[in-house]
């Protein structure tokens, strides 16, 4: 009998490597960190290896539910560090691309549900719920479930994990799928975006941002960032005309400005000094930008320039 103790073998390795793509996207859709999703999927293994592997019906039902729970435990600390977080937290932004080092963090992508559940914006919005509900709605939305499997996974009735999922789904209706123009219109919102901030152009930004359009910049207390959300038009040119007009005027600094795919989307990526400085993903309601997230932080920006790096799409730290 496969006990699980020792080094795991060839059948149960396998059995783990085939659901690791999945298993991490649902970690990092739970908790909008690259590590942290991965240390969750990496305390699996180590379950998965100390268990009696040949009592698992469904290897897959099995590690779904750990990994879930697992990340539920770790939501609870981690919420405790982000309501002392210096400024705005928002989720760590990831490249996509197939084959690339954030397609293992990503996971699967195929259907639209999947792709609009590690959008920043929707990321951001599941910060309000609450864990057992960010649960349920990841399961439900991003994979599939149906609510007699997620009863299982969170141990709680059909009926409880409807509610759950009704409530989630009320908190953030208001984001979904306003934040995704059509792939080509939003790449070209996206240029004149980045055309107007970096060449200092506050009309021609005003001209694309909605009357009420928010931004939020996550500096992490590491890098200058705006404490609170900043809103409004002409505020919001403002601030990224200053973001844009600084990382110009750094001693020595090269601004090198890019599109890249992050989180599914078109985004703004900018590399100064030979490091990646900020991604932006916008929100987009018809022709005109309705939020802006901004990631300045260095630490959650490290997993994205080694990506982006490897990719090639962006030169690596000279």
């Amino acid at each position: 009998m496969e006990t699980g103790t020792g080094l795991m073998d060839e059948a149960g390795l396998a059995a783990f490597e085939e659901l690791r793509p999945r298993l991490t996207g649902l970690a990092y859709r739970m908790l909008g960190e690259v590590q942290e999703a991965e240390d969750a999927v990496q305390d699996a293994y180590l379950r998965w290896n100390g268990t009696d592997r040949a009592a698992v019906e469904e290897p897959r039902a099995w590690l779904i539910k750990v990994v879930t729970n697992l990340c539920l435990n770790r939501l609870a600390s981690a919420r405790a560090r982000r309501e002392t977080y210096a400024g705005p937290w928002l989720p760590e932004p990831v490249p996509g691309g197939p084959g690339g080092l954030g397609a293992r963090v990503l996971g699967p992508l195929e259907t639209a549900e999947q792709r609009d559940s590690v959008s920043l914006a929707l990321l951001t919005l599941m910060e309000s719920l609450t864990p057992a509900e960010r649960a349920v709605f990841v399961l439900r939305e991003a994979f599939g479930y149906r609510h007699r499997d997620i009863a299982g996974v969170l141990d709680v009735t059909e009926s409880a994990s409807r509610q759950l999922h009704r409530r989630a789904r009320q908190r953030v209706a208001s984001a979904e799928r306003r934040f995704a123009p059509p792939g080509e219109r939003w790449r070209r919102l996206v240029e004149r975006f980045l055309d107007a901030a970096v060449r200092g152009d506050l009309s021609g930004l005003e001209a694309i941002l909605a009357e009420d359009v928010v931004a939020w910049s996550d500096g992490g207390g590491k890098v200058s960032a705006a404490r609170n959300a900043v809103t409004g038009r002409a505020r919001v040119a403002r601030f990224f005309a200053g973001v844009a007009r600084r990382a110009v005027d750094l001693p020595g600094a090269a601004l090198e400005p890019s599109i890249e795919e992050i989180n599914g989307v078109p985004a703004l990526a900018v590399r100064g000094d030979g490091e990646l400085t900020m991604i932006a993903v916008l929100e987009a309601s018809g022709e005109h930008v309705t939020a802006v997230h901004a990631v300045l932080n260095p630490d959650k920006l490290a997993f994205a320039a080694r990506a982006l790096s490897r990719s090639g799409r962006l030169p690596g730290p000279s």
